[in-house]
């Protein structure tokens, strides 16, 4: 009995043991596919996944009553929500009446913004608009400049362009990786042909004037132009930047168009908003065009752009 007796104690112990061992190792397991479903969900590694950030071109349609129920005060929640979801640390708008970006920092709390009116320089007309993440950027500094033979000047028509267009900017820190970046935003003209392609080579030179090409820069807006156009050439050409679609590490999300109406199930239109960066600063992990819809109604008649971007190595400019 007194040898049964160990024999028992013995069989438990090396029982419980293996038990153990059993539970250790399934829970390694669990924890390694957690950790892999993570990062295929995002598709991002975790080195990356911490310093990266969200940002987005979105023209959000002006204020109209035209648009009967698409109308501004109908849709400026959806609108809100998409860019909220999608978590986007940085985005441009167009089209923004100063009773939409009223609306938009409201229903934004935490994003400070930047822009003028192309008007007047102020309060008047549409703006191109950058909002920001007060809490990931501090903001350095910022300008606007209209797209004319006279930059300078507020509300001023350029080249053969239908209405007045403009440039806004800001410097920005990013609070986590300490590094600098530029973000302009702009609207290029819907009509006239000359006024896009001028447009383009006066951004250009712009950027360069501002920055040297000295930090990461990004571009963004609805530029009325497809890829195939002289304005799309020169901004990729004569420049340090490149169309984050082409870079993107993980395959380009949703529909090339970026263009159509409100109502779900109409014709597409073309591939005219975008987002340039300077790809020796930023690589692209992410590229999506967002199709999000309610009630078979777009928030607005463009889809928003949205990009994951992560700084390549330090920049030096204070």
């Amino acid at each position: 009995m007194w040898w049964s007796g160990i024999s028992i104690i013995v069989v438990t112990f090396v029982a419980a043991i293996v038990l153990m061992s059993t539970i250790l190792i399934l829970n390694r397991k669990t924890n390694a596919i957690t950790t892999t479903t993570k990062i295929l969900r995002t598709g991002i590694s975790e080195k990356y996944y911490k310093s990266s950030f969200r940002m987005m071109t979105y023209n959000i349609r002006f204020d109209t009553d035209r648009d009967g129920i698409n109308q501004w005060a109908f849709r400026k929640d959806r609108v809100a929500n998409l860019i909220r979801y999608h978590a986007a640390d940085l985005f441009g708008v167009q089209e923004a009446l100063p009773n939409q970006m009223f609306d938009l920092k409201n229903a934004l709390p935490g994003f400070e913004w930047y822009g003028a009116g192309r008007d007047d320089g102020k309060n008047k007309g549409e703006f191109s608009a950058v909002f920001y993440r007060s809490e990931r950027f501090e903001l350095l500094d910022k300008n606007t400049f209209w797209l004319s033979e006279t930059p300078e000047r507020p509300g001023i028509k350029g080249w053969d362009a239908d209405v007045t267009r403009v440039c806004s900017w800001v410097k920005l820190r990013d609070r986590y990786t300490h590094q600098i970046l530029y973000h302009f935003n702009t609207h290029f003209d819907h009509i006239g042909e000359i006024a896009r392609r001028e447009s383009a080579h006066l951004i250009v030179d712009r950027i360069y004037n501002i920055t040297k090409f000295q930090a990461p820069v990004i571009l963004t807006g609805d530029f009325n132009t497809g890829p195939d156009s002289d304005p799309y050439r020169a901004i990729i050409a004569n420049s340090s930047l490149e169309d984050a679609k082409d870079l993107t590490e993980i395959p380009h999300y949703g529909p090339n168009s970026t263009w159509s109406t409100f109502f779900v199930g109409q014709d597409l239109g073309d591939r005219i908003d975008y987002i340039f960066v300077t790809s020796h600063y930023l690589r692209v992990l992410q590229h999506a065009v967002l199709t999000d819809s309610d009630a078979q109604h777009y928030p607005s008649d463009h889809f928003p752009v949205l990009a994951e971007l992560s700084i390549k190595s330090q920049t030096h400019i204070n």
